[in-house]
């Protein structure tokens, strides 16, 4: 056993290990529940240099509404399988049980870049919003009152 006086410094070269911060987590969490956001995951990686929860939100926000008007449209084109797409079901599950957790920093995250995001009454795919549970739709609602 070895004393706290005999313990070796680490090198100065040595880098201290990026903090996972919840809002980190939960991209990594989304991402792994919905593989079809690893290639958005990955290009966002490379050109932003590392995770930024809010710049990424914006790409799941994108993936999440094609999915929900591709399958509002029945085209086959966009019905392959789960990995090779969003699939806005999954996302929103994610999201909803996520959001009942009361993480201050998540919430954040989900409501000012997913939420926040989401079509307007007069875009395409708006009707993904009445398919919020229950969380979610009561902050969107207040979010944005009107739609």
């Amino acid at each position: 056993m070895t004393s706290p006086a005999s313990t070796p410094a680490l090198p100065a070269t040595t880098l201290p290990t990026p903090t996972i911060t919840p809002g980190i987590q939960l991209v990594g969490d989304l991402v792994a529940y919905v593989p079809g956001l690893r290639t958005a995951y990955d290009a966002h990686v490379v050109c932003q240099g590392r995770v930024q929860p809010h710049v990424f939100f914006w790409d799941v926000v994108q993936a999440t509404v094609q999915s929900y008007v591709a399958d509002a449209d029945h085209d086959a084109d966009h019905k392959g399988d789960s990995h090779e797409r969003a699939d806005w079901r999954r996302t929103l599950d994610f999201l909803e049980a996520q959001s009942r957790r009361g993480v201050a920093s998540v919430d954040e995250v989900i409501v000012t870049s997913f939420l926040g995001d989401l079509p307007h009454p007069h875009e395409p795919g708006h009707a993904l919003v009445r398919r919020l549970g229950p969380v979610l739709a009561a902050r969107f609602g207040r979010l944005r009152p009107g739609g």
